[in-house]
């Protein structure tokens, strides 16, 4: 995940400088939420493609429930008109306009006792604490993950469990697809679009130096970097993020190593864990990418759109990122054939959890059940294969991305994405298969973080403990500290 949304990044989600904490929904404390949450700016989270756009969003939208041409449900004339409001009307200028309001006069057609009151889709996390807090929070809106996980925590959103579980559809959703909208058992929102992380690596590069099978360690990955750039000469085995949201990527090699960067604690206060035996094994193993193993960019601070260059361009055999990355690669003029995907080598904790992303229809708890029935229509019609897929085409036609990645197993993507590898898809989704979100706190602790990342990347004779320890020690005085000290006292303790 990227701090911003600038220029080579797209279908990323960023944290706010200070996460919300519980509360149980009174006026009072979701008045308190709210003042606490603007005043430590919590950020827009990034849609697919343009930020936080969530027509833009569209192109990666889930199939659902029945399809909308097939819905043959015929409505009591004598029904009473259930009047939901949904945060999905378009902008003026929005590039899926058309096909948003295609699919909302269906619905409209679909269902003639459900009234939508269609609004602004721009969803700000301060637009939305302030609908919340004076009483106006829509009754379906689309929260991003990190966002899902805070909202559900706040009580915020609507438990919708029995919906999901009495629904028809259900399965068709790929593995793992409800976890960042699940808590202690209870599902709370529906999946919209997703992204998933992972390893890109170039297909005839590998075949050039005669890999056969693709590395599942750490100890394989180094290896094979090595190898890839000893067979092709003037290649770089493995592109490294040491630029300014290097903690970007350092992350997952942390998770790899069986831990975090951070830990939220029971009473909402956070935890640093930099000089924790994970996070020193991990900075360990990229300062031996750089120095013992050799296999990295020569100039490890070089920028993210230069190392995406270095990867379209054939210069580098393996990089990470994000499933929708492959538009940036092809739309350079990548041979799509030589685009290799593959999870994460798993580290010495013996896991390589992808990082995730993306967003969720969910419904507001106050809804009655009436509304809260009538939303859960409305999401799942707007959830169906033909939606999903009406959509896709839109794109297509019409020269917008298409994530590749899409979160039902009933829809293929590669049939609106020309030349995809067939084994392109299969490895999305089975990196997908294990999950795990950003540390908490990430944008207001990157540069903390950064800071010894670069040190190793740039200092032979640096020591990642060390340089962990300072990073922490300031990071405890400068941010965790007063942020620990104003979550305990919204607490009353």
């Amino acid at each position: 995940m990227q701090p911003f949304m600038m220029k080579g990044y797209s279908n990323h989600t960023s944290r706010g400088d200070y996460e919300m904490k519980r509360y149980k929904g009174s006026t009072h404390k979701r008045a308190a939420l709210l003042t606490m949450s603007l005043a430590f700016g919590l950020l827009t989270a990034c849609g697919s493609g343009n930020g936080n756009d969530p027509a833009a969003e569209s192109a990666a939208t889930p199939a659902g429930n029945t399809p909308a041409a097939e819905n043959t449900a015929e409505p009591s004339k004598e029904a009473a008109i259930v009047e939901i409001t949904v945060w999905d009307k378009p902008a003026p200028d929005a590039a899926t306009k058309a096909v948003a309001e295609e699919l909302q006069a269906k619905f409209d057609a679909a269902y003639p006792n459900i009234k939508v009151i269609h609004e602004d889709e721009t969803q700000t996390p301060e637009k939305f604490l302030a609908a919340v807090a004076g009483g106006e929070q829509p009754d379906v809106f689309r929260p991003s993950f990190p966002k899902m996980q805070e909202y559900v925590q706040a009580g915020i959103v609507a438990d919708i469990t029995d919906l999901i579980n009495a629904s028809p559809d259900k399965d068709r959703f790929i593995d793992g697809a409800f976890n960042m909208a699940t808590r202690d058992g209870k599902i709370y929102g529906v999946p919209l679009s997703m992204y998933s992380t992972g390893v890109y690596y170039n297909k005839k590069l590998f075949e050039t130096a005669g890999i056969t099978s693709l590395p599942a360690t750490w100890d394989e990955f180094a290896a094979t970097a090595k190898t890839v750039q000893e067979k092709n000469p003037g290649t770089i085995g493995f592109d490294i993020l040491g630029m300014d949201w290097g903690d970007w990527h350092f992350e997952y090699y942390v998770w790899q190593a069986g831990g975090d960067l951070t830990e939220l604690q029971p009473d909402g206060t956070v935890k640093l864990n930099f000089t924790s035996e994970a996070t020193v094994t991990a900075l360990q193993y990229y300062k031996d990418l750089k120095w013992t193993h050799k296999v990295v960019q020569s100039n490890v601070l070089q920028s993210f759109e230069e190392n995406n260059k270095d990867f379209y361009s054939g210069k580098s055999a393996m990089i990470l990122g994000a499933s929708d990355a492959y538009n940036t690669f092809v739309g350079q003029g990548m041979d799509p054939s030589v685009i290799g995907f593959m999870p994460y080598p798993v580290g010495p904790a013996g896991v390589g959890p992808s990082q995730v992303g993306g967003s969720f229809w969910a419904i507001s708890p106050s809804a009655t059940p009436e509304k809260r029935q009538a939303a859960f229509d409305y999401i799942m019609f707007m959830s169906s294969k033909e939606a999903f897929e009406t959509r896709l085409q839109f794109n297509k036609d019409n020269g917008l991305g298409v994530n590749p990645f899409t979160v039902v197993k009933d829809v293929d993507t590669s049939n609106y994405v020309e030349g995809m590898p067939a084994d392109f898809l299969s490895a999305i989704r089975k990196a997908a298969e294990t999950q795990q979100l950003e540390y908490y706190l990430k944008s207001s602790l990157s540069p903390y973080v950064v800071k010894p990342i670069q040190k190793v990347l740039l200092d032979q004779n640096a020591d990642p403990l060390t340089e962990l320890k300072a990073a922490e020690q300031l990071a405890q005085k400068e941010v965790i500290d007063k942020y620990n000290t104003d979550i305990l006292s919204q607490s009353g303790k």
